[in-house]
């Protein structure tokens, strides 16, 4: 059940601290540009059990502000920066108010996101060096890498400031592919935001596209039928199997073990051809639609077993190496203090010791007893490592446990709504394989989409990659970098 509740900006932070006292997290911050003028609905959620909780404030058109929270909790403060970005909405008293996604050749005082912005007006000079925080001292120099990459890694500026190996202090700068994807969303029907939901980041389609559905179904009062619902977690199962062991694979290839990653990626090749033959799309896309799910084919229990058994070799030969072992071990440590003050979320967090899974927090079906939620305390590349192992064994064994009661090939949908029912807002949060992704959307008198809100994992992670790679080693940061595996198009929206 989500409750909404219409607060003042002088009461804001009050009621934010005693969410957040309460067990809560800020899940999304969504800016609506209301005919009364700006609105910002702030996302609070807990469980078990599913807990959903807005506050929704006001805002003065002609002075449009808001009290920050960033003293309060470490998100909020970089989504206020976000909306003011693309809002112009000013957070008041931020600790540090300097802008996040709009780069420094942005024109001043254009806001995209607003409805009178109009045409991207055409970018000026770099205003400036960008304000790296610089690190003096005796032999320290610094290291930029990207934003272009080698490879077909997406672009992302990092600078290390360095005494020897050693690295002092790291900074990642993102958003040189902000796409402006929730203005792509725009006045789309629901059916066609979902092609563009699947595609928030690329990776991801199978927890993207659920998270959006999830919403508009709780926008429309669409009751999905349980087939259907358990069709969902069976691909978002397979997805997490198929990310996981491409991950275990490209790991041991950054400590020089490349025929570990030859077998790891001959694996996820049969994966991706065993996607192809469920949905029709080695990404699974066009498996989850608004109201349920489209089948073509059912895994096979045998080749599933078959999978588990190849994959438990690889990680097994991976962790029995002393080299490889060693340097998974005690690197890149993320203490589990840190991981809760920034928001991580995923593997990211279970290797720090939080237990959070919106499988269990917020579940849209049954799992039974084949869910456990696998977690290390030491915080380092080899519990990441090992919270991805342990992951795939569980998902194969639910996706086998979901295949059973699942009728193939067929399309499982619900009966459409009547025209004008539901709340016309909806929230969906699913745990994808990177962490929880939340999405919310409104939807506009017509039923086509007023605004959507989607927030990928890698939003709340991406500021402890340069927590865990303080004090550790240049050579450490492929490896580091790779072991996070965030998503660059998931946060540059």
């Amino acid at each position: 059940m989500r409750k909404t509740y219409q607060v003042s900006a002088a009461t804001l932070p009050q009621h934010a601290e005693q969410l957040l006292a309460q067990g809560h997290r800020l899940a999304l911050v969504a800016v609506h540009s209301d005919k009364g003028g700006p609105r910002v609905v702030y996302l609070f959620v807990a469980g078990p059990p599913d807990t959903r909780v807005e506050l929704q404030i006001r805002l003065d058109p002609d002075r449009p502000a808001v009290p920050s929270l960033a003293h309060l909790s470490f998100p909020a403060g970089r989504f206020e920066r976000e909306m003011r970005d693309l809002f112009g909405i000013v957070p008041l008293d931020h600790p540090l108010p300097r802008r996040l996604v709009r780069h420094f050749h942005w024109p001043r005082h254009w806001y995209p996101m607003r409805p009178d912005a109009g045409p991207p007006p055409a970018f000026g000079e770099q205003e400036g060096p960008y304000p790296f925080l610089e690190v003096e001292g005796d032999g320290v120099y610094e290291i930029p890498v990207g934003p272009v990459h080698a490879g077909l890694i997406e672009p992302g500026h990092f600078r290390f400031s360095v005494v020897g190996e050693t690295i002092l202090k790291l900074k990642a700068r993102l958003w040189f592919v902000h796409k402006g994807v929730e203005k792509l969303f725009q006045g789309r029907s629901a059916a066609a935001g979902l092609p563009l939901a699947e595609r928030v980041s690329g990776d991801t389609a199978v927890g993207h596209a659920l998270a959006y559905c999830l919403a508009v179904e709780e926008a429309t009062g669409t009751d999905v039928p349980e087939e259907a619902r358990r069709a969902r977690a069976m691909l978002l199962e397979l997805e997490r199997v198929h990310s996981h062991v491409a991950d275990l694979g490209m790991l041991c290839n950054d400590v020089g073990h490349s025929i570990l990653n030859a077998h790891a990626q001959r694996v996820r090749e049969q994966l991706l051809r065993l996607n192809k033959e469920i949905t029709g799309h080695r990404l699974l896309r066009g498996g989850i639609v608004p109201g349920g799910a489209v089948l073509h084919a059912l895994p096979d229990a045998t080749r599933l077993k078959a999978i588990g058994e190849d994959i438990r070799e690889i990680a097994d030969l991976a962790l029995g190496h002393s080299t490889v072992r060693d340097r998974f071990t005690g690197t890149a440590i993320l203490h589990a203090a840190a991981a809760r003050e920034i928001g991580c979320l995923g593997y990211v967090a279970r290797a720090s010791s939080i237990t959070d899974d919106a499988r269990v927090a917020h579940p849209f079906t049954g799992y039974g007893a084949q869910l456990t939620i696998p977690v290390h305390d030491s915080g380092d590349v080899l519990a990441r490592f090992l919270v991805r192992t342990e992951e795939i064994g569980i998902s194969l064994a639910l996706v086998a446990q979901f295949a059973e009661d699942i009728s193939a090939p067929a399309a499982v949908l619900a009966p459409a709504p009547p025209p004008g029912t539901g709340p016309r807002t909806g929230v969906g949060l699913v745990e994808g394989w990177r962490g929880t992704i939340a999405t919310r959307v409104e939807l506009a008198p017509d039923g086509t989409l007023a605004r959507v809100k989607p927030v990928d994992p890698s939003f709340f992670n991406w500021p402890a990659l340069p927590v865990a790679l303080a004090d550790t080693i240049v050579p450490d940061f492929p490896l580091t970098n790779k072991n996070f595996n965030l998503s660059y198009a998931g946060n540059d929206l």
